[in-house]
Parts: structure tokens; C-alpha cells; sequence
């Protein structure tokens, strides 16, 4: 069952970290040094729970939310460190009470990489309809959305970590409307040949 458990929270938090790179290590980290949920201490991965990595990530936070509203078209390079953050949340969460965790590390990535195709091409789109409707300062604030989504899941998912199957589910479900609509958009292009 402790599997299970830790599968689901780390399964959660990557997702987060795809939506939003730092405040899912954050949160994660803050409970961990609180021992609510996740304990890293003791885990190859225990810095993820030490002040500096903490101080660290709300530094990159901060610099990251500027990035994306002052330079949109630099958003991609902050959702690296969501792919890299995703895997050492994953498998520190599996270290925590796991013998083996490394695969984790993998899971990890692969979850946090999907999470952020699936939220970059979502909130591309968005942005793109409103910058259309002229609403400027609503397509401005498209990365306080991602942030406090990664925020509100982070958190869920450590402390009810059935609540990361939702998150995920929603994640696949958005990402096979995308391409759907990616289908029928080139099926339109071929009727014009």
C-alpha cells in the first residue's frame, strides 16, 4: 500500500512540476522539512528539504514568473527545469520509504515532460485567443494560473495523493482533445489539395 501511496504522490508532484517548475519543490520540500506527507531526510535526495534548495527555488520562482510574463517566447527554457525538478521529486518520494527508486527518476521526467506539452500547447492557445480579443492583461496573466495550479496540485497530492489520478486524468484528457484537434485541422489541409 506504501507504494501505492508514494507512486500516486510523486505521480502528482511531476505533474506539477511540468505546469510549474518551482513551487511544487517548494511545497513538497516545506512539508518534507515538516514531515507531512513526505520525509527526504535520510534519502539520497534529502537536499531537496534544506533551506538553501528552498531559498533556491523561490528565487527561481520569482525570476521564472518574470520570464514568462515579461518574455512569453522564453517560457520553454524555465520548462526544463520542470522535467529535471519532476524526477528528483518523484524519486525522493519513492527513497523516502522505497529500497529501489531510481526508476523514479525516469517516471518522473516522462510524467513532467508530458504534463508540460500538454499545459504549454494549452496555454499557447489561450494566449494566443486573447491577445486576439485585444485582453492583454488576461493573456499576461496566464502564468499566475499555471503557478497556482502547480501550487494547489503539489499540495494535494502530498497530502491526499489519490487526488494526483484526477490531476493526471485531466492532464490525458486535455492532451488527446489536443490532438484531436491537431487531426482535424491537417484532415481540413488534405479536403484543400
Amino acid at each position: 500500500m506504501n507504494l501505492i501511496l508514494d507512486l500516486l504522490t510523486g505521480l502528482g508532484l511531476a505533474a506539477c512540476c511540468g505546469l510549474s517548475p518551482f513551487l511544487p519543490a517548494l511545497v513538497a520540500g516545506g512539508l518534507a522539512a515538516g514531515d507531512v506527507g513526505v520525509d527526504f531526510d535520510g534519502t539520497a535526495l534529502s537536499f531537496l528539504e534544506e533551506p538553501w534548495f528552498l531559498a533556491l527555488m523561490a528565487v527561481l520562482f520569482v525570476a521564472g514568473v518574470v520570464v514568462r510574463v515579461q518574455r512569453p517566447a522564453l517560457a520553454a527554457q524555465v520548462g526544463v527545469f520542470g522535467i529535471t525538478v519532476g524526477a528528483l521529486l518523484f524519486g525522493a518520494t519513492l527513497d523516502d520509504s522505497q529500497d529501489t527508486w531510481f526508476y523514479g527518476l525516469v517516471l518522473g521526467a516522462l510524467v513532467a515532460a508530458g504534463s508540460y506539452v500538454v499545459a504549454r500547447s494549452l496555454f499557447e492557445r489561450v494566449r494566443e485567443r486573447f491577445s486576439r480579443a485585444g485582453d492583454q492583461s488576461a493573456a499576461a496573466a496566464l502564468p499566475v494560473y499555471a503557478e497556482g495550479t502547480g501550487l494547489v496540485g503539489a499540495a494535494l497530492s502530498v497530502l491526499l495523493p489519490p487526488v494526483s489520478l484526477l490531476l493526471v486524468g485531466f492532464l490525458a484528457v486535455l492532451g488527446a482533445r489536443q490532438r484531436g484537434r491537431e487531426g482535424q485541422k491537417y484532415a481540413g489541409l488534405r479536403i484543400l489539395r
